[in-house]
C-alpha cells in the first residue's frame, strides 16, 4: 500500500475562482487534489517555489489565518460535492488524494468527468499509483489498476507514475502498535521504500512536462526486510520491543512475499529509510512513552 491523504474531498471558498488566493502566482493554476496529505503538501510547496499558480484541494474548509499564496477549493470526490468549481480554469491537475476506504475509481471518473463536461482545456493529468498494483491482488490495488484504466481511456493527456511504499507508511506500520506489548510485521515481505519528497518532486517535474502516458517506476534506495525496518523504526524512537512476524495467508500476501510491490530495477529514490527516521527525529508520530 501507498497512500498520501484521505483529501478525496472541493465548494469554492474566498475570493478569486474556486478560493481565495492569497496573492497567487500569475496563469493558469494547477489543481494538486488531496492538497494537505503527506505528498500533496509537498508538491504544492515545490509547485510555489517555481512560481507557479496552484490550486489546492481538500475536503476540509481553508484553514483560518492560512495567507499562503494558493488558491482553495474545497471537494468531496467520494460524494462528487464541488468538483465543477475546483477544476474550473486549471492548466494542470497532480492528482494525489486517495483512500483505503473509498473507491479511486469512482472518484477518478467524477474528476475525469468534470474535467471533460467543463470549458477547461486541460493541458496536463498527472497520477501518482502505485508499484504492483497489476501483481498484487488487493482490494485497494484493484481500485487503483481501475483508476488508471478510466485515465487512459478518458482521452485526456495524462502522465502516471507508480513508486514504491513512502517511507512514512512503513515508519506508521510500526508506531501504531505503540501500545501492544509486541510489535506485528509480515513474514517473508520486504519493502523498497521511498521519500515522499523526492517523489513530489519527480510529480512537479512530470507536471511541467509533456504528457508521457506511464512513465518509469519509481523506487527507494534499498529493499529490506518488514522486520528489519521495524526494528529500525523502534530503534529510533527508542521503544523496547519484540518484533514478531506473521505469516499472513492468501493471495494478497503471497504476491507480497513474491515482491510482486517491488521495483529494484527502478531503485532511484537518494534517501534511505534511517535519512528518514533521523530528519524527522522521531518527532512525526512519534509514540507517547
Amino acid at each position: 500500500m501507498n497512500t498520501d491523504s484521505t483529501d478525496s474531498t472541493a465548494g469554492a471558498e474566498g475570493t478569486g475562482g474556486a478560493g481565495g488566493t492569497g496573492g497567487a502566482a500569475p496563469g493558469r493554476p494547477v489543481l494538486v487534489t488531496g492538497g494537505t496529505g503527506t505528498l500533496g503538501r509537498q508538491v504544492v510547496r515545490r509547485l510555489l517555489d517555481r512560481q507557479r499558480a496552484v490550486r489546492v484541494m481538500s475536503r476540509r474548509a481553508r484553514p483560518a489565518g492560512d495567507r499562503a499564496p494558493y488558491e482553495w477549493a474545497s471537494c468531496d470526490l467520494a460524494k462528487g460535492r464541488g468538483i465543477d468549481a475546483a477544476v474550473a480554469g486549471v492548466d494542470t491537475i497532480v492528482h494525489c488524494a486517495t483512500t483505503l476506504t473509498g473507491d479511486d475509481e469512482a472518484a477518478a471518473r467524477r474528476l475525469l468527468g468534470a474535467v471533460r463536461e467543463s470549458d477547461t482545456e486541460l493541458r496536463h493529468f498527472v497520477y501518482v499509483s502505485i508499484v504492483g498494483i497489476d501483481r498484487v491482488p488487493l482490494g485497494y490495488y484493484r481500485r487503483k489498476l481501475a483508476a488508471e484504466g478510466v485515465l487512459e481511456s478518458s482521452g485526456l493527456p495524462y502522465t502516471v507514475l507508480r513508486t514504491t511504499q513512502f517511507h512514512d507508511l512503513i515508519a506508521l506500520m510500526a508506531t501504531c502498535q505503540r501500545r501492544l506489548p509486541v510489535v506485528f510485521t509480515l513474514s517473508g515481505v520486504s519493502f523498497q521504500p521511498v521519500d515522499s519528497g523526492e517523489v513530489a518532486d519527480r510529480l512537479v517535474e512530470l507536471a511541467q512536462a509533456e504528457p508521457a502516458g506511464r512513465v518509469a517506476d519509481m523506487g527507494g534506495p534499498e529493499v529490506r526486510t518488514a522486520r528489519d525496518l521495524a526494528r529500525s523504526t523502534l530503534d529510533a524512537y527508542v521503544r523496547r520491543r519484540r518484533v514478531v512476524p506473521l505469516r499472513l495467508p492468501g493471495r494478497a500476501f503471497g504476491a507480497y512475499r513474491a515482491g510482486g510491490h517491488l521495483a529494484p530495477e527502478r531503485a532511484v529514490g537518494r534517501l534511505t529509510f534511517e535519512d528518514h527516521l533521523a530528519a524527522t527525529g522521531g518527532s512525526a508520530g512519534r509514540p507517547a512513552r
